[in-house]
Order: structure tokens, then sequence, then C-alpha cells
């Protein structure tokens, strides 16, 4: 959680120094997103939306690499054709988010259904909020996985916020997990600030698919604290008291708090952890930051694999741009 929010802070300075293009902060979702992650096997699958940064260094993605995605390096596993925050990493089970709201809930529900026939016991996961409960996926994503009974978690994070619209103008249901029951399946109300609440209820959700009782709904109540994304401006909506009373219950605090009462942290072991994630995310930007950029033949890349003649021709009429470009600069 304290690696998450470390780099959280700082990207959102890169940001705005110019030195990535956009960032869309997870501040106040931690929790949320830590404790889903360690309820689940490295084997499950994670289909994020775009602001799942600490699912993915929770299941072990290194930091360096999404800070390649977010730079746009040589080193992107991308190759600087996703826009930042949008990383995917096969190896480990995390899906490449994509910007159209509410498209992974029917991916996950697919790929759920493809493990179901396959016999495999893993589970799949999409991360969703509050605003993509409006969408067309959502609806259609519950329906087919409660009438097949497939191993689905939807993780909604419900952080009252779908950029300037307030969760009260997007529907009159009491809560987003009751949705769940009109498609034959349980939804789960969580304390989204509490780790160890949404730990047991992930794991419990597991349990439940990988019996083949099917999916579950899980509606995380958290606050976005920041900003939608670098693009937002979020004074312009809502007000610095709904704000504060929200940031009263910071996560992180509240596991600060929690540890400490029950003898498990020190303010020393505290403040070293903090200096740790700092030293971890300054050397994973440095070296990002060192890595040339994408070599742009690149883009004649991972389309056929072998290319039409037209393409070979397009390359080849690109790379006598770039040489007559050298000539004239030398």
């Amino acid at each position: 959680m304290v690696l998450s929010r470390t780099t959280d802070e700082r990207c959102l300075a890169l940001q705005r120094q110019g030195r990535i293009g956009f960032y869309a902060p997870l501040l106040g979702q931690e929790a949320a997103q830590v404790g889903c992650a360690l309820a689940l096997t490295p084997d499950d699958w994670v289909f994020p939306a775009y602001r799942e940064l600490a699912v993915a260094l929770t299941r072990g993605v290194p930091l360096r690499s999404i800070l390649d995605q977010l730079l746009g390096n040589s080193a992107d596993l991308t190759k600087g054709r996703q826009m930042p925050n949008h990383f995917g990493f096969r190896d480990y089970k995390f899906v490449t988010a994509s910007s159209p709201i509410g498209t992974q809930i029917t991916q996950a529900v697919g790929a759920a259904m493809a493990a179901q026939r396959r016999k495999e016991a893993v589970v799949t996961v999409p991360f969703f909020g509050d605003g993509a409960t409006s969408s067309n996926d959502f609806h259609a994503g519950l329906n087919f996985a409660g009438v097949f009974r497939t191993p689905t978690i939807f993780f909604c994070q419900n952080n009252q916020w779908a950029i300037s619209l307030p969760r009260e103008k997007q529907t009159r249901s009491k809560t987003l997990a009751e949705k769940a029951e009109a498609y034959g399946f349980p939804g789960v109300v969580v304390d989204g600030t509490d780790v160890n609440a949404v730990y047991r209820a992930v794991a419990q959700a597991r349990a439940r698919a990988v019996r083949g009782d099917g999916p579950t709904l899980i509606e995380a109540q958290v606050y976005r604290l920041g900003p939608h994304s670098t693009s937002d401006d979020p004074k312009r909506y809502r007000t610095d008291a709904e704000v504060a009373e929200w940031k009263a219950r910071d996560p992180l605090a509240r596991m600060r708090a929690d540890l400490s009462a029950a003898g498990q942290l020190t303010e020393a072991a505290d403040q070293k952890i903090w200096e740790e994630a700092r030293a971890e995310f300054a050397a994973a930007i440095e070296a990002g930051e060192q890595a040339p950029p994408m070599a742009p033949e690149s883009i004649f890349e991972d389309v056929f694999a072998t290319l039409t003649p037209r393409l070979e021709a397009e390359r080849e009429e690109f790379r006598s741009l770039g040489r007559g470009a050298e000539g004239a600069h030398e």
C-alpha cells in the first residue's frame, strides 16, 4: 500500500512536470485493490480498468515495468502503443487495460467460461468503478455470468464519483451490490478502506466460484481522494468538506493505526517502509528515463507474421526518410 501511494503521488507530479503524458491516480483506493489482489492466486486472471496500479504491484509486477509503460520508452512491453496507465502483463495474468467503460466485464466473463470448460480452478476478476454499472457491458456481463454460473468475481470500486457524476445520480438502487440479485447471484458490500475486510470478502467469493457455485459482485465502498485523471479538476464539482470527511478514513492511516495498536509497527519501522518505497521509485524512474525511446520502425511490427509487399515497401520508404533526415542533420 505504501509503494502504491508513493508511486501514485510521484506519477501525478511527473505528469505535471511534463515527464509523462497522462495519469489516473488511485489515492484512497489502495486497501481495496491490495486486499482483493492478495486474496487471489497467481493463476487467476485480472481484467483491470485504468486505475489498478496497486493490483499490479501486489501481483508482483515490477515497478520499473509499470514506469516504462507510463514513459513509453524502448522497454515498454506495449511498445508505446497504449496511452499511459493502460498497461498489461501476460506473465502476471494482468490483461491490458482499455479506456472504453465496462468492456473488461464481458471479457472477464468469457475468459471465465473458457476456464470453466477446461476445468481449471481459476477465477477471473474484472475491476471497475461505480460509473461502469451504468454501462451495457455491466448488465450483459452479469446476466451471462449468472446464467452460466461462471467463476467470476465482479469487483466494483465505488469511489462515489464517475468523473463529475455523483453516485446518487447513477441509480436509485440502495447499493450497487444488490444489482447482482436480479441476475441470480449474491452481491456483497464491503468497507473498501479496510484491507482485511476486503480480503475476507474476496477470499469467500473465490472459494464459492471454484466450488462451482457461480459469480459474486463485490462493492468496495471507497473514495477517490484525487482527480479522476490528470485531465480533471475535482474542485469544480465536489466540496472540500466532502473530501475532508473521507480523508479522515484514509486507508493507509487506518492500516498504520491498526498495526501500531497491535504492536506490529513502530514509528521507526513505518518511516523505514516509506523511505524504502521512495528509494525504489527513485531508482526505477531514473532507469526508465535513461532508457532510449522506442524505435519508430517498430510500428511495422506485430501486424503480420510476414509483412505484405505493400507494408514492405512502406517500411523501406520509412527507412529512407530516416536516412535522409540523418544526412540533413549531419
